[in-house]
């Protein structure tokens, strides 16, 4: 009967140490649009082009593995485009945010996704700030308009911030100077 006390008292700190120990990990993902299509310049809402879709496309393969609660996007149609891929391979609809507003952005997604993994679709002047607001030094000064392949994780487990940086798709075509 002792053995069986000790047994459980021991039991029984253990699971309470991991509970209070264990904090959940929450994953946002976030990237800028993919391609635009520029073959009309005065268009102030173009669609993806076809880069663009490829690019769309991978990074729903690239997410695929993940277990996505949600994903955002602009209410802008690149975007959108970019976020669907994603949204369908994990049954999910695509959700709207103002990118005026990256701080109400990630403190919603940390209030209704801790320990959640969520997709943000942003624009190269709002990606750092985004980054920003979730805590995290901005890893570069600028995102370069002519960049479309960066995906940046930001990592939030209790106090600890973490950010990884990658590129993912094919590598953007070189530009040509004027």
């Amino acid at each position: 009967m002792n053995k069986r006390r000790i047994f459980t008292f021991c039991l029984l700190v253990i699971l309470a140490l991991t509970a209070f120990g264990a904090q959940a990990q929450t994953t946002v993902w976030i990237v800028r649009h993919a391609e635009k299509d520029l073959k009309n310049p005065s268009d102030p809402d173009p669609a993806l082009s076809l880069d663009g879709q490829d690019r769309a496309k991978d990074l729903a393969t690239l997410l695929l593995p993940q277990r996505i609660l949600a994903v955002y996007s602009t209410p802008f149609k690149r975007s959108r485009q970019t976020a669907e891929p994603t949204a369908y391979g994990h049954g999910v609809t695509v959700q709207m945010y103002d990118p005026a507003d990256p701080a109400a952005l990630a403190a919603s997604v940390l209030r209704q996704h801790k320990g959640g993994s969520v997709v943000i679709v942003a624009h190269s002047n709002t990606v750092l700030e985004l980054i920003e607001a979730f805590g995290i030094k901005r890893p570069m000064p600028a995102l370069s308009e002519d960049r479309y392949d960066y995906v940046f994780t930001v990592i939030v487990q209790g106090n600890s911030l973490q950010l990884l940086t990658r590129q993912y798709g094919k590598l953007p075509r070189a530009t040509t100077p004027k």
